[in-house]
């Protein structure tokens, strides 16, 4: 028997980077995104720019630009976020079948530069607001309660090349005055909110990342403390002006479990919690830096700009729920001679027993209990999970019909799994797969990689009709959402 409360925000959700196309339409500037190239499960996305003399060049996500160059859009590469899925256009085509399948909720993120196209405007783009101030209401029209992500990797460009982005502290009155246009403008349409997206994938990660020097493990830290004081600030704001609101912190959810029985393993795995899971989940839900933080510090020679106003920031802007992203569960070892996963944002020992994904993610159900249970205990705030969801090859059949089983086994085991977790007290009160329409992959720029109940008709290349079709997992989730969980057959 199904244990999911009355009301349960059951959806979907996107970003407007991997949804929204019309990247240079009604006044929006361009964001990081918007200079990112298409890539591959074998080949990385590349940020492109023009030097200082002229030529062509490329970058990798953590590289910076070269003194005196300036990123470009070049002609010899194809963008897939200047289009995505044309949610700019398709939105009211899309949000009606999110209808049709019963979403209660929608997640979805608001551009940055479509309000502030450069980000050092003092007042929203009145277009940008009308786009999603629809948006919204096209959404209650259907019941649909929209969750909106402020920040979704998109800050805009000009902050970025100009201004020296989340290394900046004044970065954080920038995105101050975003908020606090949102909260605003928006008032009355949403009501649930989540300040950054997976902002602990700014803590770089030891497998993916073994050549991290101090320096830039110094610079990751304080980036992320400027969007600590940055959330901290939007979270007491967002309050003042709508006493309702619900804002929420989003992590990066990846259960860890140690490789092997050595010691050396389970505090190596201990100390995997701490760094990616913990460090982020501790400052935006208690409002003060964990212990392990010093440890973390002094392990990299960490010294933070951080002032008393941040601390008091910290301690009166904590967050009103706890929401994560849950794809997959790594396994962490000391040890060498083992079998290494490599994919798309995957790494670490091979897990015997569980099966992996095309893109080299292992499917852990089990893990996402684990989770769960894990973080509920720690914060005892109510928690959503907000993206969940499985990336594979689909195949259109002659008669257009798409079929596929194994997204369905997928998600079914992930809701036994939630369902197990509500029964041992866990206050789960919502659950959004990513993405409920096929998207643009924020890890390879690819189209292949779907995730989607509803499939768009676009390839890697950017070439299709944009068409939406009802997959066999569409009919599916409906059933699952008109049963509040009970029918998963």
């Amino acid at each position: 028997m199904a244990h999911f409360p009355e009301g349960f925000l059951w959806g979907g959700a996107v970003a407007a980077n991997q949804w929204e196309g019309g990247w240079n339409l009604g006044g929006r500037g361009p964001a990081m995104t918007d200079v990112t190239t298409g890539g591959s499960v074998k080949e990385r996305r590349k940020i492109t720019y023009i030097d200082k003399d002229g030529n062509h060049g490329t970058l990798d996500r953590h590289q910076k630009l070269p003194e005196g160059a300036h990123y470009a859009v070049l002609d010899e590469y194809h963008y897939p976020n200047h289009e995505a899925v044309d949610g700019y256009h398709h939105y009211k085509e899309d949000i009606a079948l999110f209808g049709e399948m019963g979403f209660k909720q929608f997640r979805m993120s608001i551009s940055w530069s479509r309000l502030f196209p450069t980000g050092l405007e003092k007042e929203p783009l009145k277009e940008g607001v009308e786009f999603y101030r629809d948006m919204f209401k096209e959404m209650h029209k259907y019941g649909i309660e929209p969750l909106v992500t402020i920040w979704h990797f998109d800050t805009p460009l000009y902050l970025e090349e100009h201004c020296g982005g989340w290394l900046n502290r004044e970065t954080i009155d920038h995105f101050v005055r975003f908020a606090t246009a949102c909260f605003t403008e928006f008032k009355g349409l949403v009501h649930n909110w989540l300040t950054f997206n997976e902002i602990n994938n700014t803590m770089p990660d030891p497998v993916f990342r073994p050549d991290c020097s101090d320096e830039e493990f110094a610079e990751a830290c304080q980036h992320l403390h400027y969007q600590f004081v940055a959330s901290a600030k939007a979270v007491q704001i967002g309050h003042a002006i709508d006493p309702s609101n619900m804002i929420g912190c989003m992590i990066c959810g990846i259960c860890y479990y140690p490789g092997t029985c050595d010691p050396a393993d389970i505090i190596e795995n201990r100390h995997r919690w701490e760094e990616k899971i913990f460090y982020c989940g501790d400052v935006q839900c208690k409002g003060y830096y964990p212990t392990f933080a010093k440890r973390i510090w002094d392990e990299h020679n960490v010294k933070l700009d951080i002032t008393e106003d941040d601390l008091d920031d910290l301690a009166r802007g904590t967050v009103d729920m706890y929401t994560f992203s849950y794809y997959m569960s790594q396994n962490v070892t000391t040890h060498k001679d083992v079998e290494i996963v490599g994919g798309n944002m995957s790494a670490g020992s091979r897990n015997p027993y569980l099966e992996y994904s095309d893109w080299g993610w292992s499917t852990d159900p089990s893990g996402l209990d684990y989770y769960l249970e894990m973080i509920y205990d720690r914060y005892e705030l109510p928690i959503m999970v907000v993206e969940n969801g499985l990336g594979a090859y689909d195949t259109v059949e002659e008669d257009g019909s798409i079929h596929d089983p194994f997204r369905i086994d997928y998600y079914r085991k992930h809701i036994q799994a939630m369902d197990k977790a509500i029964a041992h007290g866990v206050d789960l009160i919502g659950y959004t797969t990513w993405g409920c329409i096929d998207v643009v992959s924020a890890g390879t720029g690819e189209m292949r990689k779907r995730y989607g109940f509803i499939y768009v008709d676009m390839d890697d290349e950017g070439k299709g009709s944009m068409k939406r079709s009802r997959k066999d997992s569409f009919f599916w989730y409906k059933k699952v959402i008109a049963s509040n969980g009970e029918d998963l057959a």
